[in-house]
């Protein structure tokens, strides 16, 4: 089993290689688990735990100063589950795999996904801040006026060049956008998360996969795809039966591990 990892697509991140090492923890932490489930799961828990990464502890703060998490996850079956939009919630990778094991149900949001957590034992009153985000929120001068100003306010404030990744609506947990898997493979893209929908980057890189692309190409083919629509920085991580793919317009940190 191979388990492959990001820590987001944008520009050079500060201490690359304390990120490396975290990434490299995430991905053995995955490879160790005996199910592909899991393995997804516990290397995103690695990386929600560390407030290096745009997940979990140390996400970026909304604009109406609260700090909320998504995730996102898919079986080869397709199975999947998404929960988005909560709040106190360090580790959203498993109220996302709550909502796949648990419910009828595609995706959860907001409050709905915060208590079907809690129900099903995942930490829900979570101090998800650290000194950085609060310097930066701080920092910040937040329009009061409608909700058109303040979305032309984040769209200036944490545009996608932003080395922090501090876009708010950054990456797109859903299946087809974010992530897609089905028998051919498996894929996660990361960055300008709108555009990112709109191409439906993930489900694209794996439909090229299946199209008789190696993993490495169908990325970059995924990316170029992308580009051909966006000028924001996105990047691709694809799992195929054999082999491994990656590709991004920005700079990307990945790690591999095998089992």
């Amino acid at each position: 089993m191979d388990v492959l990892v990001h820590g987001g697509a944008g520009g050079s991140p500060d201490d690359p290689e304390r990120r490396q090492s975290v990434l490299d923890d995430a991905a053995e932490r995955g490879a160790a688990e005996t199910d592909p489930l899991s393995a997804v799961e516990s290397a995103v828990r690695v990386l929600e735990a560390d407030p290096k990464f745009n997940a979990g502890v140390g996400s970026v703060v909304q604009s109406d100063g609260r700090i909320r998490t998504d995730a996102g996850l898919m079986t080869s079956d397709r199975a999947a589950g998404c929960a988005c939009s909560m709040a106190g919630v360090e580790h959203a990778v498993s109220a996302a795999r709550t909502v796949l094991e648990e419910t009828p149900h595609v995706l959860v949001s907001g409050r709905r996904a915060t208590a079907l957590a809690e129900d099903y034992g995942v930490e829900t009153d979570r101090d998800l801040w650290t000194e950085h985000t609060r310097e930066r929120w701080a920092a910040a001068d937040v329009p009061d006026g409608s909700a058109r100003e303040q979305a032309e306010w984040v769209r200036e404030r944490f545009g996608s060049a932003d080395a922090a990744g501090a876009d708010p609506s950054r990456d797109h947990d859903t299946v087809g956008a974010g992530v897609y898997a089905d028998a051919a493979g498996a894929a996660s893209a990361t960055g300008a998360g709108e555009a990112i929908a709109r191409v439906g980057v993930a489900r694209l890189a794996v439909d090229l996969l299946a199209d008789d692309h190696d993993a490495p190409v169908a990325a970059r083919l995924a990316v170029d795809e992308f580009e051909d629509h966006s000028d924001g920085n996105v990047g691709v991580i694809l799992v195929g039966d054999e082999e491994v793919g990656s590709a991004t317009n920005a700079a990307m940190q990945t790690a591999v591990a095998r089992r």
